[in-house]
């Protein structure tokens, strides 16, 4: 498909900064993608000087495999299209020694960090949902604005505010002793390292020669410092975004981040993308009504050379019970009108919550349906549990694995137990395994503390030899037996039946594991004697 007028000027436009501001259904992707193409055959620019940003996994492979489509495997070597996290993550493990880390630190997601903030509050919070979510909350807001705990004694707060820095400066000093980061730290360590490092600084602007930023208007503050920092002077650059569908400013994001680039980029290229290729004119009329209300930054307005289209309908309902039954009776009639199948239709609401009250409708109307989203097998709680015994059965090394699991069952080991043990890891510049065996180990914990952490490491070097031994399935069996997990799982439930429904997909997740260790009439058994 030939490219319009707007996308051909956004894709030849490489001598400055270029704002598109691409309309939804507009060709954005590809306007992004033919970019990359132009600038490695038309402008010579080796691929591995290019960097193409978005903010979903999902969205960065199918940027990469429509990339691959455009160019071969040679011309595409070496090329970067990544999320925003992703690439602070590689700017983090280049300049791990820039940054004060040991190698190999563990990334923590949303539960972990949750589960460790739950613990350093526990005396004033006792666990109070509400209060761990508004902290959690604000901690994030603070790394999304780079402002370390440090930065907030310089600063006048609120009382509030002043109990939620104490704590998080305790959560910033465990993760330093655990040799740790969250996600928010994916952004705020790398642009905090370029702002403050020119020779850091340097080397990645010569790294990243050119960076294109997909779906700009949800950038943050850091994420948009950290593109004005990667791009420097030079200010090679194409972002594309629209401020009308920013819908992220309740977690931080900026669409006056777009206007802010006028400011910063005086020579600024704004090209639009109006034309819409994938709804029909009544639709973008009534999107067009709609965008009017929005307090705007930039003017535009979508149009279509699909056809008129089908009229709307607006249905309104009492409650959210009686919204469920008339999409459903709608839906039911649409189908049988037009002799349709139910894999032909989608029902899309605002949050996951809203899932359960259409699951009822559907399932007592027989309706076949299939959920997208929610929570995956492997991100539940028991599951990732035993994982991470599994993880620190072959590679000790793994100070996530062991500090997700050295407390689970509870075994006395308590956060400023860990915290103790951290440090001494770093001090040593060793992995918390090795520092459980250290000689001046208790020169730093007493008592329980102690006992149990000494007894969790031989128990693991034990078992941990077993498997090397050959028999894996047996030692998984001992392993989830020994630990007394089923008998902790049923004490700290909410009900006997989530435990039973938790020891359900451990013996689920054993049956595979099982499967993979004895292997098939295709695949060959898992090798347990080999780590890695």
């Amino acid at each position: 498909m030939k490219l319009n007028p707007g996308q051909n000027e956004a894709v030849n436009f490489i001598s400055g900064p270029c704002l598109v501001l691409a309309g939804a259904g507009s060709g954005k992707t590809r306007v992004i993608t033919s970019k990359i193409a132009y600038l490695v055959r038309e402008c010579e620019l080796p691929a591995r000087y290019i960097a193409a940003v978005t903010f979903t996994n999902k969205a960065a492979r199918e940027m990469k495999e429509r990339v691959a489509q455009t160019l071969g495997k040679k011309e595409a070597r070496g090329l970067k299209i990544s999320t925003f996290h992703t690439l602070g993550l590689n700017i983090i493990k280049s300049e791990v020694k820039s940054l004060g880390l040991k190698p190999g630190f563990s990334l923590f997601d949303d539960k972990d960090s949750m589960s460790l903030l739950k613990d350093l509050t526990e005396v004033e919070f006792d666990g109070d949902k509400e209060l761990l979510s508004s902290l959690q909350s604000c901690i994030s807001n603070w790394k999304n604005d780079l402002i370390l705990p440090e930065d907030l004694k310089k600063q006048t707060l609120s009382p509030s505010e002043v109990e939620h820095a104490e704590f998080y400066q305790r959560y910033y000093n465990h993760l330093r002793a655990y040799n740790a980061l969250d996600f928010d730290d994916l952004i705020l360590l790398p642009t905090v390292l370029l702002k403050n490092n020119a020779a850091v600084r340097q080397k990645w602007q010569n790294k990243i020669r050119y960076l294109l930023v997909d779906e700009y208007q949800d950038t943050n503050t850091s994420q948009y410092e950290l593109v004005r920092l990667l791009v420097g002077e030079r200010a090679r650059f194409t972002v594309v975004g629209d401020d009308d569908q920013s819908i992220y400013s309740w977690r931080g994001a900026r669409p006056q981040n777009l206007v802010l680039l006028q400011t910063d980029f005086p020579k600024l290229r704004v090209i639009k993308l109006e034309q819409n290729y994938r709804s029909s004119e009544r639709i973008l009329h009534c999107a067009n009504i709609l965008i009017q209300n929005n307090p705007h930054i930039f003017e535009k307005k979508l149009f279509s050379e699909l056809g008129y289209g089908e009229p709307l309908q607006v249905i309104t309902a009492k409650n959210e019970e009686h919204e469920a039954e008339r999409v459903v009776a709608e839906l039911m009639a649409h189908k049988f009108m037009n002799a349709t199948k139910f894999k032909d239709y989608a029902i899309l609401y605002r949050g996951n919550f809203q899932s359960r009250v259409f699951e009822k409708v559907l399932m007592s109307n027989r309706i076949p349906y299939k959920i997208s989203g929610g929570t995956s097998f492997f991100g539940r709680t028991e599951v990732k549990d035993i994982m991470a015994y599994l993880r620190l059965l072959v590679n000790q090394d793994d100070d996530n694995a062991l500090l997700r699991v050295i407390n689970t069952p509870t075994r006395g080991i308590g956060r400023v137990s860990l915290e103790k043990l951290g440090n001494l890891a770093n001090h040593n510049r060793t992995s918390m395994f090795e520092a459980a065996f250290d000689p001046n180990l208790q020169d730093v914990l007493s008592g329980k503390a102690l006992v149990s952490v000494e007894q969790f490491s031989r128990w693991i070097v034990e078992l941990s030899d077993k498997a090397v031994r050959g028999d894996g399935i047996a030692t998984i069996r001992e392993m989830i037996k020994a630990m007394g997990y089923e008998e902790w799982l049923y004490e700290s439930s909410t009900s006997p039946k989530a435990a039973e429904m938790g020891m359900a997909n451990i013996s689920t997740l054993f049956g595979w594991i099982s499967n993979m260790l004895e292997g098939g009439e295709l695949d060959p058994p898992i090798d347990t004697t080999r780590s890695g």
